[in-house]
């Protein structure tokens, strides 16, 4: 690797135990279960290390949030969706016009008081620690946020789970076929 840079590996430096004792360490710590509820793989607020769920989330949020749900559930996530729009954006619009904007804050919680269970829900499904704080406060404060991480998390821990809605088929070429 001439011309690559002037980096030179450590030297080999022996451990001071025998190889018997670094085996048995070494087995022990592969099949000793870990304690208690594991951390998330992302913070609530590194929503910009995945910008195609940041976008979503913050623009049209009920989509993202019926994604998660139809991982999940394994149902279509157009009715979580649909459910997630009518208590985010009518009835808190409602609210907002009959009440010049007074009660704003108590309807926004019902969007938590639904959203919250689905946080549960991932957090079981994967042995999650409920952290920074609790499931309803999350989405209370830091609703878009959450169901950000969210997704990142079902992201991280499944094969396959995109937010694609439409898979566009194969490309396909035509020959033509020569006539002798």
């Amino acid at each position: 690797m001439k011309g690559q840079g002037s980096y030179v590996p450590p030297g080999y430096m022996p451990a001071a135990q025998s190889e018997d004792n670094i085996h048995e360490v070494h087995i022990s710590s592969i099949h000793e279960p870990r304690q208690g509820p594991l951390p998330w793989s992302s913070g609530i607020c590194a929503c910009c290390d995945d910008m195609q769920s940041c976008l979503i989330g913050f623009c049209c949020p009920c989509v993202l949030f019926g994604k998660n749900v139809e991982f999940l559930e394994g149902r279509s996530w157009t009715g979580p969706c649909l459910v997630h729009f009518l208590l985010w954006s009518v009835v808190t619009g409602i609210c907002c016009s009959i009440t010049e904007g007074s009660l704003v804050g108590l309807l926004c919680s019902l969007v938590s008081c639904y959203a919250c269970g689905y946080r549960r829900a991932v957090r079981a499904k994967y042995n999650l620690e409920e952290a920074p704080c609790g499931d309803f406060a999350i989405h209370l404060f830091c609703h878009m946020c959450a169901i950000c991480q969210e997704y990142r998390e079902i992201h991280e821990r499944s094969d396959g789970f995109n937010l694609s809605v439409v898979t566009a088929p194969p490309v396909l070429t035509m020959e033509s076929i020569s006539e002798n």
